[in-house]
């Protein structure tokens, strides 16, 4: 995402520069760009990546001891460059932290956007079962939140993706002010999601599909997600596993990460998985529910577009959805979608005018919904075509 929006702001005749600021890390089990001090991403837009702490990989949460010297050594390497920023724009609480303190010592305005927020994190671990010192111990949550709070103090400007962001989830702060905030939705790469084309090589998965389906010619059902509790990837089963009408008409796709070994995962992942495979044995749907375990994040593009081919649907079953990037890649691919009536999929449907919402915990309306697009072609069409000019207007880099 913000390698995408680095690129896009340095097409801009009036941006001389975009630099992309990072953590370098010098690791051998991560990929040797990441030590790259400078990597060009075009013509106007480059990644700098500054030491801060030791060489190798550490996790997010385990950041922000090391935020301080990040700051230092960016600011001897602005110095050095000899051309201060004009503008500061920090993505997630640990780079707030950095802009706060560039933007008070440069004298630059900081423009914010939060992505994720620790507040609204928070609240759904309570709700899971974790207890204050839990979330502390594993997510350095009161550090988080507090550089939070102290951002949007600071911030001349605060980017949110929807209204919910704005009105459901900053709310939560001591500091908020919404005249401070604007919604701009994030912008989708047209170059990759975009129509089925005659020309497209089949995505690699497609040929894993006949191991796993009876009748691979069916429309397809995909969701596509991390194998998070939160997702409820199972609703979605049990909504299908439910519906004998919605099994006849067509089959299930799940793609929910990338696995080799399910005892290998963290916990949360390998409830979910072992949930699906339990579901799909006690509704009996060998033949009709394909979950690939190595999809590959470059085909993402193609498995939308075959889902397109095939007049199936994409749908996005999360209890909460901040955003939804998903749903727009889907539309932009010409895919109808069916997703969560809570949070980002609101505003996206709005806009788009490509699917329909409901009731997340409510299996009934999730294969109700399904099931009406599939079966009226004009729908689909209508659903289809809304979609790709939607995503253009409101979704796209250059609308961004």
């Amino acid at each position: 995402y913000v390698v995408d929006l680095a690129r896009a702001l340095a097409e801009r005749e009036e941006v001389d520069r975009v630099d992309l600021v990072t953590r370098r890390v010098v690791d051998p089990a991560v990929s040797g760009d990441y030590a790259e001090p400078v990597e060009s991403l075009s013509e106007k837009a480059r990644i700098v990546r500054i030491k801060a702490g030791p060489d190798g990989y550490i996790a997010k949460e385990q950041l922000w001891d090391h935020l301080d010297g990040f700051t230092d050594n960016l600011v001897t390497a602005l110095n050095a460059e000899g051309r201060m920023p004009d503008l500061i724009h920090s993505h997630y609480a640990d780079a707030g932290y950095v802009g706060v303190r560039l933007s008070n010592q440069l004298g630059v305005p900081l423009v914010h956007t939060g992505h994720s927020l620790g507040r609204d994190k928070r609240q759904r671990l309570l709700s899971a079962g974790l207890s204050d010192a839990e979330i502390n111990e594993t997510y350095n949550m009161d550090r988080r939140v507090d550089a939070e709070e102290e951002v949007l103090a600071t911030a001349d400007l605060v980017i949110a993706s929807t209204n919910n962001e704005i009105e459901e989830q900053y709310s939560l702060y001591d500091y908020y002010q919404p005249e401070r905030m604007s919604v701009i939705p994030p912008g989708t790469d047209l170059g990759r999601f975009h129509l089925p084309d005659p020309n497209d090589p089949p995505p690699a998965l497609a040929g894993q599909l006949g191991q796993f389906l009876r009748d691979p010619d069916k429309p397809l059902i995909l969701a596509l997600s991390r194998a998070d509790p939160r997702k409820n990837l199972q609703r979605l089963l049990e909504a299908y596993g439910e519906s004998e009408e919605l099994q006849k008409v067509a089959n299930l796709l799940i793609v929910a990460g990338n696995r080799e070994d399910i005892h290998d995962l963290e916990a949360g992942a390998q409830s979910v998985l072992t949930e699906l495979l339990l579901g799909i044995d006690t509704y009996e749907l060998f033949g009709r529910v394909a979950m690939p375990k190595h999809p590959r994040q470059e085909d993402i593009p193609q498995i939308y577009r075959l889902v397109a081919r095939s007049g199936g649907v994409f749908v996005n079953p999360a209890l909460v959805e901040p955003f939804g990037l998903t749903l727009v890649e889907a539309s932009a691919c010409g895919v109808p979608i069916v997703a969560t009536n809570d949070g980002g999929p609101v505003d996206i449907v709005r806009n788009c005018e490509s699917g329909i919402l409901v009731d997340a915990r409510d299996p009934d309306e999730i294969a109700n919904a399904i099931k009406s697009i599939l079966v009226d072609e004009q729908k689909w069409e209508q659903f289809s075509n809304n979609g790709i000019t939607g995503v253009r207007n409101f979704y796209s880099w250059p609308s961004h």
